[in-house]
């Protein structure tokens, strides 16, 4: 099978819809957002068995402070997860998988995440990430070939972009591939880096630049390959010493002329960038739902502590500060639950470009993760700093997940020039008229037409239940107010924009709040729509106090897009460069 034939299953962002890309236009596209997507009956069946079993499994086998302790899993976690059918969980049927869907496979990645940081990186490194290449883009003949052997946990995948000098910059890499004079074969070199499941991996995604003559000169393009782990000439790096996640094994691996079959090509020539893009958006909703998860659980020990631990006569549960921590986190983890679990239904549902929203949930769901590792420490108190106790193996697992499969720094300036390409051609295209403005009337008074109607009118949801019109009526007002100020931005800075960082975040800020709160929109008028407002109590209250605190943040964010203080920011960046110190020196310097 082609890798075109699974292109209506792909994010695909030139052809699908996008929610978040018509936000930055000020569209309201419903249809993508409502209802708000239910495992079936049959997967909820499913669901059940597969978690009790992984429960109970992880209950006896799963030392998390030993494997924390040690740096490794212990075999029998390796071979229990296989032998739960785990490593084939996302796997087509027809290959010996279970052939999940999204929500399941996430939700399951979410258990996972839940009992043990780091074995969810084991877990979704082999098939979030190591073999998803295979899966979406691969032959028949190369998934006849690898995925039975994946799926029963006798492969583990690995994927391998990053390199010493390219980070997220995929088009900076170093490492090639030669195609042979027959054409039978590439010869690769080069050196990955901080590759997770390095020591265990059996089969590794691996991209290289391949020589390729356009025009009569020679170009490099950024191609994908499976390439068999233990094929001679690839060598590996010591164990990394990291902060968290030690049972994950990191390693660098280094290529050198190792002969890879032109069969094992995976996809075109030159195709290895739109390949690592769509493997990496998939698989960044897996992390959300791991970082949703690992919240509740963390709170749930916290939850236990603070109605335990007693001050001044009463439970510290019982004092307002705590009650405040432990009522922001459940609102925010409603509304990550809400953003990952709309966002596995539109990667289900198929024809729909889910790239953004996947980006909005992992920088949420992992910034959230963070946070609230660092509320319980808080909340533990003094036993909170000691490694006795599972407070600080959290703040040191969870911190990764900022950074995992695009910094979220990177992920901000995706969602936002993402969200710019479209209202910037629209803009490039009324330039083009202006300048011969007799001739292109029409399309000029069109363009001030319809800026005149944007700007006085306000799309509105249709489909919200009415308890929620005033929240509706918010986030309605912010996709608004971000439209203009996107236009503004680009009438302004043109070119420029994409320099133009600082405003990229704001918007990426305002774009992923949201999102989340179009989510928390479609999961409460659901859970109204099935138990009635008294039955859905509880998810109003998370509701309104969630999208109200999103919206204020939108609305400063949205502000901050026009009046800055980006210059004097940028001056003080400067300063500090240039001297190598912070800031200027005080009185008691000497």
């Amino acid at each position: 099978m082609s890798a075109q034939q699974h292109t209506p299953h792909l994010a695909d962002p030139d052809k699908n819809p996008s929610f978040t890309r018509g936000v930055f236009q000020g569209e309201i596209l419903e249809d993508l957002v409502f209802p708000f997507p239910e495992p079936s009956a049959e997967e909820k069946e499913t669901l059940t068995q597969i978690l009790d079993s992984f429960r109970s499994w992880a209950a006896d086998t799963v030392d998390s402070a030993k494997m924390d302790h040690d740096g490794k899993f212990t075999p029998e976690v390796r071979q229990g997860m296989a032998e739960l059918g785990l490593m084939g969980l996302n796997i087509p049927e027809a290959y010996g998988g279970f052939g999940a869907s999204t929500m399941v496979f996430s939700r399951i990645f979410g258990e996972v995440g839940a009992v043990d940081a780091a074995l969810a990186v084991y877990f979704g490194a082999h098939q979030s990430i190591g073999i998803k290449g295979i899966i979406l883009f691969g032959t028949e003949d190369q998934k006849q070939r690898w995925l039975p052997r994946c799926a029963s946990g006798e492969l583990i995948g690995a994927f391998c972009l990053t390199e010493p000098g390219s980070g997220s910059d995929a088009q900076a890499m170093l490492a090639t591939a030669v195609p042979s004079e027959d054409g039978k074969l590439y010869t690769l070199n080069g050196t990955k880096m901080w590759i997770s499941n390095a020591g265990y991996a059996g089969v590794l995604t691996v991209f290289a630049k391949v020589p390729v003559m356009v025009d009569g000169k020679q170009k490099q393009r950024v191609t994908a390959f499976i390439v068999d782990a233990h094929a001679p000439g690839i060598s590996l790096g010591k164990i990394e010493e990291k902060m968290g996640i030690k049972a994950s094994d990191t390693r660098s691996i280094t290529f050198e002329n190792v002969q890879v079959p032109v069969e094992d090509r995976l996809g075109d020539v030159g195709a290895g960038f739109k390949i690592a893009l769509e493997i990496l958006n998939s698989g960044r909703l897996g992390l959300a739902a791991g970082s949703s998860r690992g919240t509740r659980e963390m709170m749930k020990h916290s939850i236990a502590y603070i109605k335990e631990r007693h001050q001044f006569g009463r439970p510290i549960g019982s004092f307002e500060m705590m009650q405040r921590k432990v009522a922001l986190a459940a609102a925010d983890c409603y509304a990550s639950d809400a953003g990952w679990m709309l966002c596995a239904g539109m990667v289900d549902r198929g024809g729909v470009d889910f790239s953004l929203e996947t980006a909005a949930c992992k920088v949420y769901a992992s910034e959230l993760a963070w946070r609230t590792a660092s509320d319980t420490m808080q909340m533990a108190g003094g036993i909170g700093y000691s490694k006795e106790f599972h407070y600080e193996r959290a703040i040191r697992d969870s911190r990764i997940n900022m950074i995992f499969e695009g910094t979220n720094e990177i992920l901000r300036a995706l969602i936002a020039l993402m969200g710019l390409q479209q209202p910037g051609e629209e803009l490039k295209q009324v330039g083009k008229a202006f300048k011969n403005p007799l001739k292109n009337i029409g399309a000029i008074s069109s363009y001030v037409t319809g800026r005149a109607k944007r700007t006085l009118t306000k799309v509105n949801f249709t489909k919200v239940h009415e308890e929620l019109d005033d929240e509706a009526d918010a986030v309605a007002t912010a996709i608004h107010d971000l439209a203009l100020s996107v236009e503004k931005a680009l009438i302004e800075h043109g070119k420029d924009i994409i320099e133009r960082q600082m405003i990229q975040e704001r918007m990426a800020n305002a774009a992923i709040d949201i999102y989340l709160s179009t989510a928390v929109l479609s999961r409460v008028t659901s859970a109204i729509q099935k138990h009635g407002v008294d039955g859905a109590k509880d998810d109003l209250d998370a509701a309104r106090i969630f999208i109200p605190m999103s919206m204020r943040r939108a609305r400063r964010a949205i502000r901050a897009i026009e009046r800055n203080q980006d210059d004097r920011l940028r001056a003080l960046a400067k300063r500090a460069y240039d001297t190598g110190d912070l800031t200027v020196p005080t009185p008691t310097d000497v």
